[in-house]
């Protein structure tokens, strides 16, 4: 199953995008992750949408806005206060994980494939399957 990210910003008017593709999809979400990170100094968060597999198909989206949004416990905010709303009103629960920030990777499709990485491990996506 082939598994990647598809980043739509860093949660400012693209949250707007990830919460509509969570809502038109529904039907498809795995999970909803909240991935908490330091960068200088500040705790940010990224939101991600996980949606399963269309059938026929071995594609597993992974949507997220990357990194924008301050960690609601350090600085309350909007933006996270709607996707818990999201959230509760599709029922599901909003998983939480701590992770290395981006910019200690040199490339953006590093980072990404530790994220891969991080949700199998913790079963938070299916294993990688041939």
């Amino acid at each position: 199953m082939l598994q990647r990210f598809i980043e739509l910003g860093e949660g400012y008017s693209d949250l707007y995008e990830l919460m509509e593709i969570a809502k038109s999809n529904h039907h498809r979400i795995h999970h909803l992750i909240r991935l908490d990170t330091t960068i200088d100094e500040k705790k940010m968060t990224s939101l991600v949408v996980v949606l399963k597999p269309v059938n026929p198909g071995n594609y597993m989206p992974l949507y997220i806005c990357r990194e924008g949004i301050p960690q609601p416990e350090w600085k309350e905010n909007k933006r996270f206060s709607l996707f818990e709303k999201l959230a509760l009103n599709l029922n599901q629960d909003i998983f939480q994980l701590e992770v290395k920030p981006s910019n200690i990777f040199n490339e953006k499709q590093l980072f990404y494939q530790y994220l891969i990485g991080v949700l199998r491990l913790n079963h938070f996506i299916p294993e990688l399957k041939f």
